[in-house]
């Protein structure tokens, strides 16, 4: 679980300074998504520039140069990849025909080890899951709506993605994870969920938006730095398609109730810190693949429940 978070100043009409207010403010909203990383995106002087920390958002000062209008922010939760590890930390840098572009994931990728070898993505240092992104993105050698659908429709797991160009404008590739966007009268905001934003204009005092915006599974927005949008399409992979296209004999002989196809489930839990033991008494009790999926997104809410349920047995 990780938040994206952002800002597009379309008529110019912010002060450098209330936009780094915004900003911080913002990311600071976005911790309870995530304490391990945060980073920003953006270009200045015809450059793009990632700054990016291994330290939670109240231990780092976003401050954005005079004449910056458009940014692209991430708070991380780690699933894969040492955080302390900065390359491994969002946004991350890539390359389409000459051209620099920063990309940041809400989500975990279940098929990025796959990806690499059916695509023959090239070798990297970076561990993070969501790197197979950026590298599918480089091999269309562009960025446009035909390419990040292409690259939507390989990944599975969950997701939102942004995308920030060499032009300003911002790309939102939204998966099965939430995003919400709100426009006032000459800028907008956007985080992973409603309730941030909501908390973060209570503290900054602001007036309520003009117009909220909440992307469907399947949708590619395009928001260019005058406020336009364009949209398109890709056809979102349901999630189950993964965990039940496989055959795991550790998991049948673990426990003759379970389907032998959880392999996946188990394996992406582990990655959230969630044992075997816990998700196997969630299946007993009856919950289904997609519940426990969702409840993986609130660790300590879901090891309340499983110890209860242990207990119990």
């Amino acid at each position: 679980m990780c938040s994206l978070f952002g800002l597009i100043d379309f008529k110019e009409c912010l002060s450098t300074h209330t936009k780094n207010k915004i900003l911080n403010t913002l990311a600071r909203e976005c911790q309870v998504r995530g304490t391990d990383a945060t980073g920003i995106a953006y270009n200045f002087n015809d450059r793009l520039r990632i700054y990016k920390r291994p330290l939670p958002a109240r231990k780092v000062k976003i401050h954005i140069p005079h004449g910056v209008n458009v940014v692209m922010g991430h708070t991380r939760m780690t699933t894969q990849g040492n955080a302390q590890f900065n390359q491994n930390n969002h946004p991350f840098l890539g390359h389409v025909d000459g051209n620099s572009f920063a990309l940041a994931h809400n989500g975990v990728l279940w098929n990025d080890k796959e990806l690499r070898m059916e695509e023959s993505l090239p070798m990297t240092s970076v561990e993070t899951d969501s790197y197979a992104a950026v590298q599918l993105l480089e091999q269309q050698k562009t960025l446009d709506f035909g390419s990040l659908q292409a690259m939507a429709e390989k990944v599975e797991g969950s997701f939102v993605f942004t995308v920030l160009d060499k032009d300003n404008s911002i790309w939102f590739v939204v998966g099965d994870n939430p995003l919400c966007i709100m426009f006032y009268d000459g800028f907008l905001i956007y985080a992973s969920t409603q309730e941030i934003l909501c908390k973060t204009i209570k503290k900054l005092r602001l007036k309520a938006p003009t117009d909220i915006l909440e992307p469907k599974e399947g949708e590619i927005l395009k928001i260019d730095r005058a406020g336009r949008i364009s949209t398109g399409a890709f056809a979102p992979r349901t999630s189950y398609e993964h965990w039940w296209r496989r055959y795991s004999p550790y998991y049948r002989d673990y426990c003759v109730d379970t389907p032998v196809n959880y392999d996946d489930l188990f394996s992406v839990a582990k990655a959230f810190g969630v044992s075997a033991d816990e998700v196997q008494a969630l299946l007993d009790y009856g919950c289904s693949g997609e519940e426990i999926e969702e409840m993986l997104y609130d660790p300590t809410l879901l090891h309340e429940m499983t110890g209860e349920l242990l207990y119990a047995y």
